[in-house]
């Protein structure tokens, strides 16, 4: 049996939301189990996360990592006090997958279940490596679904949105730009990997949504994945060598420069001195050394998960878990849903939301 922290409940966390079935045990902001099951290779060939088949890898991996993560924590199914899981945003089938095998395990344990938000998860899990978060902070989470500024007074029950991609998220463009570049799926790591031998300055792309008319939080991607994608072509047609580093390196650099450069604004203009960095381009090694440089500069307190925690994973949902129970936060309702476009603004979802065409899986 798992030792108790302080007497603090076992919370089992479900994570399915695109390709990464992941399953988290945490005590408090306590640790115990991060169980991973991912099916990127299968994906790989088709360039882009295939729902279908994503949802057919979670059906397939769910009860080995619910089996491995008891097993890393020394625990077994009957300890768990509460669980947990994403109920959005995401891939449908892939949160129904999730969705379903969280409240079996509820229902066979007569244990609360809470439908939590996969971005508020993000930063929940920040609290499991620099202890609790500081309220307020501002949030920058950078993912390939989602690029998000958020404000935080109360990570229970209060995050903001304060800007969103416009289009493309940053890892979606990671992922388009490596495959111009004749790199692999996904494109985040041998994009940072060949950016090290390159010039940030070498090409002179595009900031998107920074001139002084445009929205001062929200992101757009989509023009430098063009703006690549066109540069690039214009050199093969010359019959002219492809730089892949200097490519790589420069447009790493835009993304970069134009996540921190609003993340530090959005601290200064709502008078906040922290920031939380997640999502899985958080593991980029330049966004993570201009952040540090930048809030340096700027007085600002920059935390910044792991690497593995920054990506999709069961902890996340576990953290954010036992942050609702140690908050007294109402648990879900039995016919919890998923809802693909649940807005950040809802951390976790108390009652059945109103049937709309993007609301499923009530009753399952």
């Amino acid at each position: 049996m798992a030792d108790r922290v302080g007497g603090e409940p076992l919370v089992l966390g479900f994570e399915t939301s695109c390709d990464e079935t992941g399953v988290g045990l945490v005590r408090g902001h306590t640790l115990l189990a991060d169980a991973l099951a991912t099916s990127v290779d299968e994906h790989e060939r088709f360039g882009g996360v295939v729902p279908e088949i994503a949802s057919r890898a979670h059906l397939e991996a769910m009860v080995p990592t619910v089996h491995r993560a008891l097993a890393d924590a020394g625990a077994t199914i009957d300890d768990v006090d509460a669980v947990a899981v994403t109920s959005g945003p995401g891939l449908t089938g892939a949160l129904l997958v999730g969705v379903a095998a969280a409240k079996a395990y509820a229902l066979a344990l007569g244990k609360p279940l809470y439908g939590v938000n996969h971005l508020a998860a993000h930063v929940a899990v920040d609290e499991l490596q620099h202890g609790p978060l500081a309220e307020p902070s501002i949030a920058l989470l950078v993912s390939g679904g989602h690029s998000s500024l958020l404000l935080v007074p109360d990570l229970a029950q209060d995050v903001q949105s304060l800007g969103r991609t416009v289009d493309d998220a940053a890892g979606e463009a990671f992922d388009k730009v490596a495959r111009v570049l004749g790199l692999p799926f996904p494109g985040g790591p041998p994009i940072d990997r060949a950016a090290r031998e390159g010039d940030p300055a070498a090409i002179a792309f595009p900031r998107g949504l920074t001139g002084p008319r445009d929205p001062v939080y929200d992101f757009s991607f989509s023009g430098l994945k063009t703006a690549v994608a066109r540069w690039v072509e214009a050199r093969q047609r010359a019959g002219e060598p492809v730089p892949v580093a200097d490519v790589a390196a420069s447009f790493q650099e835009a993304v970069a420069d134009v996540l921190t450069r609003k993340a530090v604004r959005a601290c200064q203009d709502h008078g906040v001195d922290h920031l939380v960095l997640g999502g899985g381009v958080a593991a980029n090694s330049r966004l993570r050394a201009l952040a540090e440089e930048r809030c340096a500069a700027a007085g600002i307190v920059l935390r910044v998960p792991s690497p593995r925690l920054c990506t999709d994973n069961g902890a996340m949902v576990a953290a954010l878990g036992s942050r609702l129970v140690a908050s007294g936060v109402a648990p879900s309702s039995a016919d919890l849903g998923a809802d693909s476009s649940l807005p950040v603004e809802v951390v976790s979802r108390r009652t059945t939301l109103p049937p709309t065409p993007r609301t499923l899986g009530a009753g399952l």
